[in-house]
């Protein structure tokens, strides 16, 4: 039982005492102070033998642990790591059994602690991701204001073969643009498209994506090849919040009706699916009426942009004051004489270089910002 009082040592040295006089029994010194008599004879023992001392209460921690590692285990699990420092505990455990079949092994997180313990592990270096910029301010009053694009999940054609439909919807007027079906998300297959969606129908002011690829990347302001493609051609990319489909729900909204008409079932192969797709894409823009658009299609809404296409891109430009600076094939541009790390997918392209004062500068691709610069420390600051 335990002692009733919240300080246990003074309740303990008063009980001695108390028994040191005489003039109690323990039955009578126990049921006073609320505890069994088998707690009263263990403190008294404890008091005979070494005192008052006695009295303080002893760790509770084991004299012995029946799991560690055996000795001769664990140092022959270190002479392996020393010998193959980039294996790991599962292929090194394997090797000490090979040689000591007998030998009851502990588990790899166990010989992963082994090796930490001795210093044999780097501390992993903790991945980085892009700083989002944050919920995306669309404003889609016009048609091209905003083109939403992405892709609708992949299935299999009864062929076996995957297929990735890529979606490209006009905000304002829900025009489907495009739906092609593809057979992986490659930066290689979808740029071609856009292009061909570009010279029909001109460039959008904004393309609002998921953080995906081929959209977008984990390198610095998650810049894709594809984005980058877009703001040479005077587009702004933006990007949905990570696990924030809503914030493209126009887009989404057009998926379910894509594939409850057109993925269920599925066609034979790519070719026929994607006839398939066509079929809807003329649906869904001439005969499906919308109530968001007053009940007209969006074909009688949308209208192509003012903006064509260039067949060849045109050379960003930067104010006067700016420093010019091209990346060069390991992603780095040349500052004093020193290599600067930006972004291997701004590699052959030009960046600008505003100065603040005091050794710091902004870095800008086109009109985007994308980070700090610090010339004191050649860092680049996301």
């Amino acid at each position: 039982m335990p002692w009733r009082e919240t300080n246990p040592m003074e309740q303990r040295i008063e009980f001695i005492n108390k028994f040191l006089t005489g003039h109690w029994t323990m039955a009578e010194l126990t049921d006073r102070f609320g505890i069994s008599r088998t707690t009263g004879y263990k403190w008294w023992e404890r008091f005979k033998q070494t005192g008052f001392d006695g009295l303080k209460e002893l760790s509770r921690a084991p004299h012995s642990c029946p799991h560690r590692t055996a000795t001769e285990i664990e140092e022959e699990l270190v002479a392996f790591r020393k010998r193959y420092p980039k294996w790991g505990p599962i292929t090194l455990l394997e090797l000490v059994q090979r040689k000591h079949p007998d030998w009851d092994l502990p588990a790899p997180s166990t010989a992963g602690e082994i090796f930490k313990r001795h210093g044999m592990v780097k501390p992993r270096k903790k991945r980085t991701r892009p700083r989002h910029p944050g919920r995306p301010y669309v404003d889609q009053a016009e048609p091209n204001d905003v083109w939403a694009t992405d892709f609708k999940g992949e299935f299999k054609t009864r062929d076996h073969r995957y297929c990735y439909p890529l979606t490209v919807t006009d905000g304002c007027s829900r025009y489907l643009l495009g739906c092609k079906a593809l057979r992986s998300t490659r930066h290689d297959g979808v740029k071609p498209e856009f292009k061909r969606l570009f010279r029909e129908y001109g460039l959008p002011k904004q393309i609002l994506t998921d953080n995906g690829v081929p959209f977008a990347s984990q390198g610095l302001h998650g810049l894709s090849r594809l984005s980058v493609w877009w703001l040479k051609l005077g587009i702004q990319p933006i990007r949905i919040e990570p696990g924030r489909p809503s914030q493209n729900g126009r887009h989404e909204r057009m998926h379910r009706t894509l594939k409850d008409e057109a993925t269920r079932p599925p066609k034979q192969d790519l070719r026929s699916q994607q006839r398939e797709f066509d079929d809807f894409r003329v649906r869904f823009n001439t005969v499906r009426p919308h109530h968001a658009l007053g009940k007209m299609t969006p074909e009688e809404v949308y209208r192509p942009s003012p903006r064509p296409f260039p067949e060849k891109l045109p050379e960003l430009e930067y104010p006067d004051d700016f420093a010019i600076r091209k990346i060069h094939g390991h992603g780095c541009f040349i500052w004093r004489s020193k290599h600067v790390f930006v972004s291997r997918v701004l590699v052959h392209e030009r960046i600008a270089l505003e100065p603040l004062g005091d050794g710091l500068y902004s870095v800008f691709f086109g009109p985007l910002l994308l980070a700090r610069f610090d010339e004191r420390e050649s860092r680049i600051d996301k």
